[in-house]
């Protein structure tokens, strides 16, 4: 949105290579911000709702679970 918030997100994405918690370069862009569509409702929490799934349960649970490790120092308790 702005140029502080682009030198935030490629201070974050240059510690987080640098960290080694991922072993191969994050490769995400850091572009100007779009416009943004908010997801329909049933999608909302999804992975607080339905976290018992499949899906849920062994691919996103063990992201959720790298983030958190990663910036615990970020998180509110």
């Amino acid at each position: 949105h702005n140029e502080e918030q682009k030198k935030l997100a490629t201070e974050y994405k240059t510690k987080l290579d640098a960290s080694g918690s991922w072993s191969d370069p994050i490769v995400t862009e850091i572009t100007e911000a779009s416009i943004f569509y908010p997801a329909e409702d049933y999608h909302q929490e999804y992975f607080n709702l339905n976290g018992s799934q499949p899906y849920c349960n062994f691919v996103i649970r063990p992201k959720v679970e790298k983030f958190k490790e990663v910036f615990k120092d970020k998180l509110k308790d």
